[in-house]
């Protein structure tokens, strides 16, 4: 266990470490491993592939902002989630500069079906194609709100709010087990042992297909000590839903801090801003909000929005939670 170090730091640590590593990875988004191999990312910077100014982040920090905004103020109602993630994509809410700049496919087909009234559980395309990323790089919150729940509840909770655009079995699953990794994390297990908990309360959970073959997909990342040696050149970083989840869990156990961490994440290449959002969340909830650097939070596109956000998020979740298992 990290001395002092509460559940407050830690939810307030994922949160900003989402914004903080998606801002990292814009403006080198598609750039390869080989270009960041000789030009790494060592500091947030400004322009490049989206052309944005330093500390804007995308979509996946959006995403995030409209679910913390909804469950504060609604709790877990779909439609007004369905709606502030339409809004955003109108350009109303929760952008960091007034328009949108980046939104995946996938999603933006989900929330064009939103907008034509399709039910918000079944918004998400649900054929094999559809299984990037979109969902796993939102579902931080849903891990905190649901945190302190049964395994089925957090489960079951993250499959529906995945489904809003992302609604194929496997991507449902790799946002469940994301959800329980965070869980453990957020009661002060280490990584290792965070990832092999909560594949083994998954494994239990999902006794019949599609579930338990989809759980399959994943099966690099357990034991995390075999994932832990897995060489670079065998992660990647890419959109796919089961390479985003393997590459951030790869950094986080292949690092000593949040920066370490997340950089590198994004140097990893390819879907930068989307590697670094889901690993800064977990390397938030690992070292807690005072390792994420001051300096790149300031730095961030409405710094002071997002502080009142998160610092409301964490009063309406901070009842204490059982602890699972000490480090």
């Amino acid at each position: 266990m990290i001395p002092g170090l509460t559940r407050q730091s830690r939810i307030l640590g994922g949160l900003w470490g989402v914004a903080v590593g998606d801002a990292l990875g814009v403006p080198v988004e598609f750039c390869s491993r080989e270009n960041l191999d000789r030009n790494p990312i060592t500091d947030l910077r400004g322009y490049g592939t989206h052309n944005q100014p330093l500390g804007t982040w995308s979509d996946d920090t959006s995403l995030t902002l409209c679910t913390v905004d909804t469950l504060l103020h609604a709790g877990e109602d779909y439609q007004a989630l369905g709606r502030s993630f339409v809004r955003w994509l109108d350009a109303e809410v929760w952008t960091p500069r007034g328009r949108v700049f980046d939104v995946g496919n996938t999603t933006a087909a989900a929330f064009r079906r939103l907008a034509r009234g399709v039910p918000p559980l079944e918004a998400g395309r649900d054929d094999e194609p559809s299984n990037g990323n979109g969902s796993l790089m939102r579902i931080l919150p849903v891990a905190i709100w649901f945190a302190g729940r049964r395994t089925a509840d957090a489960i079951e909770a993250a499959h529906r709010f995945s489904a809003l655009t992302h609604r194929h079995p496997r991507s449902q699953v790799g946002c469940a087990l994301f959800c329980l990794i965070v869980q453990r994390l957020l009661a002060g297990v280490d990584a290792a042992s965070a990832i092999d908990e909560a594949w083994r309360d998954a494994s239990a959970h999902y006794g019949a297909a599609p579930f338990s073959s989809e759980l399959l997909a994943y099966s690099r990342i357990v034991p995390a000590a075999n994932l832990k040696t897995l060489k670079l050149r065998e992660i990647r970083g890419s959109g796919y839903v089961v390479d985003a989840l393997e590459a951030s869990l790869w950094c986080l156990l292949n690092s000593k801090s949040f920066d370490e961490a997340v950089l590198r994440a994004v140097n990893l290449g390819d879907d930068t801003d989307t590697t670094g959002a889901i690993t800064g969340a977990l390397a938030g909830i690992r070292y807690g909000l005072q390792a994420v650097p001051a300096d790149w939070r300031s730095n961030l596109a409405r710094h002071d929005d997002l502080d009142a956000l998160f610092n409301a998020f964490v009063a309406r979740t901070i009842a204490p939670i059982s602890l699972l298992k000490r480090e």
